[in-house]
């Protein structure tokens, strides 16, 4: 049995933002004491088994693009190099991956240059997506609004692919204000058969990897034998595809040499199922508001009837890409799920008004639970109570402001039926169309979260 524990990447970038600090001197006392001040982090938090740690950084290049490097050893060197090619030279006695970052700007301006890409075992994989933007194509969902520039052809992932390349596919965060895994700027779903340091490494050397932007969707990507990021042989590709995402599917495609081979769609409105007792996927927003200052909340959230299986979080860090000179820097605070039972979970979390009306900044959690269609979905916070039977949201979504208009408010979210947030589908390929054909999976929510496999390249025979 395999499972995806989803590491929340994030590349910590040692700028020239101080005076003093060149990060290209190794023995600057302030970026002794930033090295130290991580490394002591990383350490403490490390649980095998549990919750693991790794420590990367970031090194920017015009020429070849930003790279991440990812170390498998808690205490790896900061590798003093003079360009992307030296470091992967000199990278060659560690076990590190090299990552290429932000591959859409333009070449010459910290875009990818995939000439230098070195297909093996110090860069499996590539970034696809983060807070910058999505890089698959020149088209699509997030372009790159950042000041360093647009999203272009050839630093995108099927230039690559069409190029014979082969890596994996994922996602990192890259939140500048200090808040990995925040909800919808990138994760790595990685395909392991335990959380331990050796399975996660060799999973990531391995290609089995994914990506999404926020949601935790979950893909089964098969091809004859092989698992995504494989390489496998034969003419007739017997094609197996198992999703589960965290809201309504809106479709899901299966790519083949960067055309659609195939798209499964799922419902424009989810159906409620037959039969009194459901297993439903209820998601509940935090925030709004047009007040500067944080809102605290602290509360539960808790069933009547039933019970939850599982609480995932959705917490976002602070709103904001690049601090300028002047400005006051937003404070990151701190989300969490307090404690989870099978009737209630208890929440500490701070949101605050949404920047402007394509940001948002709210926070959430979606609650996976089981319950008849009598039962009560309870949100109690800061003194307020709401709720909602499940069969209400089964038909849609309830808001509360809780003070009034243009406060705060709770948004209960349309529950979603197992049967618009799962899909199945077997098919065959029988018609080779290049010695190597690659194949991937991509799944849009209709809420706008994204996720997409690894390829799996078939060669003929």
């Amino acid at each position: 049995m395999y499972f995806y524990p989803w590491l929340c990447c994030w590349c910590g970038n040692l700028q020239n933002n101080h005076k003093g600090l060149n990060p290209q001197n190794g023995n600057s006392p302030l970026l002794f004491q930033l090295k130290k001040f991580h490394r002591t982090a990383i350490n403490e938090y490390n649980k095998e088994g549990e919750f693991l740690t790794f420590v990367g950084y970031e090194a920017h290049s015009m020429e070849h693009g930003d790279h991440v490097a990812l170390n498998y050893d808690l205490d790896a060197p900061l590798v003093e190099c003079t360009s992307i090619e030296d470091w992967k030279q000199k990278a060659k006695g560690y076990k590190v991956f090299i990552t290429p970052h932000h591959m859409g700007y333009q070449g010459g301006y910290r875009g990818y240059n995939w000439k230098c890409f070195t297909e093996g075992d110090i860069t499996p994989f590539v970034e696809m997506y983060s807070r910058h933007g999505l890089a698959e194509s020149d088209q699509g969902d997030y372009p790159y609004l950042h000041d360093m520039g647009p999203r272009q052809w050839e630093g995108t992932i099927q230039y690559g692919l069409e190029l014979g390349n082969k890596f994996g596919i994922m996602a990192s965060t890259d939140q500048h204000s200090g808040y990995p895994g925040s909800y919808g700027d990138g994760r790595i779903g990685v395909m392991a058969p335990s959380l331990t340091r050796d399975a996660i490494w060799e999973a990531l050397r391995t290609r089995h990897v994914c990506a999404a932007t926020g949601d935790k969707i979950i893909i089964d990507f098969r091809l004859n034998d092989a698992f995504m990021g494989d390489v496998v042989r034969g003419n007739s590709r017997r094609i197996y595809l198992n999703v589960t995402g965290e809201s309504c599917i809106d479709y899901v495609d299966i790519v083949k040499n960067g055309q659609i081979l195939a798209r499964m769609n799922g419902p424009l409105t989810p159906i409620a199922p037959e039969g009194d007792t459901v297993r439903c996927k209820v998601k509940v927003d935090f925030g709004w508001n047009r007040e500067e200052k944080y809102v605290h909340w602290q509360g539960k959230l808790s069933v009547d009837k039933g019970q939850i299986h599982s609480v995932t979080p959705c917490f976002r860090g602070a709103a904001f890409t690049s601090p300028q000179e002047g400005e006051t820097e937003f404070h990151t605070h701190v989300n969490r799920i307090v404690s989870v039972g099978n009737k209630e979970t208890e929440l500490d979390m701070y949101s605050s008004k949404n920047p402007n009306t394509t940001t948002a900044a709210m926070q959430a959690v979606i609650l996976d639970v089981e319950m008849p269609k009598d039962g009560k979905i309870i949100a109690e916070f800061n003194g307020k109570k709401f709720e909602h039977t499940l069969g209400e949201l089964l038909e849609g979504s309830r808001s509360h402001f809780m003070i009034g208009w243009l406060s705060e408010a709770i948004l209960f979210n349309r529950a979603m039926p197992e049967s618009c947030f799962t899909l199945e589908h077997y098919m065959e390929d029988k018609d080779p169309q290049r010695d190597t054909d690659y194949y991937y999976v991509r799944v849009r929510q209709r809420d706008g979260q994204w996720a997409w496999s690894s390829p799996i390249w078939a060669e003929r025979v």
